[in-house]
């Protein structure tokens, strides 16, 4: 179990699911860069982020629900979270204030484009569904990602597999939160859609630059010198 001050943003897992280096750009070292995908998700989030309930026949849904997990060290905010009305008083529901009967938590997070190729989203979904078990006292056995295109839902299952990786990263979060020290870069096809990177510089920052290059060539003459 963590204490609440060691507790880390939900949003830090898919940073560093994406990106190691990302993530400490971001959470340690406190740098932040729009480009037109962030300005685009901030839109799609501000949407959904609005503070309100909403009540219809056999579903609740709550914005911007606070979830949080001792297990997990992990806190932040849920985008939308719908609780569906199960039949008669089925003990796999979680009791809600001022609501009668059972209601199943059913986590909703916004995304901007399209379908990501990595389970960075998916990560981020199944840390929320962790959180409102861990709350609740019930399962979650699903959840949905909304994108912005094509504008529909995708369902994720919250798996074991999701699940082990899931509570993976948490622990290497946590780690990584007690080295301090920002990750080197992997530069890979993934750089081309990162806001940071003409922050993170990562062919040059992972000598792979012809700047780098020539850096490393200077030090290695310069020892030689010094060796004569």
């Amino acid at each position: 179990m963590y204490e609440e001050e060691d507790w880390q943003p939900i949003s830090a897992l898919q940073h560093l699911a994406f990106c190691e280096r990302q993530w400490g750009l971001i959470h340690l070292e406190g740098q932040w860069a729009d480009n037109r995908l962030t300005a685009e998700g901030n839109i799609l989030h501000r949407r959904a982020d609005t503070p309100r309930d909403e009540n219809r026949p056999g579903l609740r849904l709550a914005h911007r629900l606070h979830l949080h997990s001792r297990r997990l060290g992990l806190a932040g905010l849920a985008d939308v979270v719908e609780f569906h009305l199960l039949e008669g008083e089925d003990p796999a529901g979680a009791s809600l204030p001022g609501a009668p009967g059972r209601w199943r938590p059913f986590p909703v997070e916004y995304k901007r484009g399209a379908p990501k190729v990595g389970p960075w989203d998916q990560v981020q979904l199944c840390a929320q569904a962790l959180c409102l078990e861990e709350m609740l006292g019930v399962a979650v056995p699903a959840g949905a990602i909304f994108y912005g295109r094509p504008r529909r839902r995708q369902a994720v299952s919250i798996d074991q597999e999701l699940r082990r990786q899931t509570e993976d990263l948490a622990a290497r979060l946590h780690d990584l939160v007690r080295q301090g020290r920002t990750p080197p870069p992997r530069p890979g096809p993934h750089c081309k859609s990162c806001s940071l990177q003409g922050t993170c510089l990562p062919k040059a920052a992972a000598g792979l630059s012809a700047v780098g290059y020539l850096e490393r060539e200077l030090a290695r003459a310069l020892v030689e010198e010094d060796a004569l």
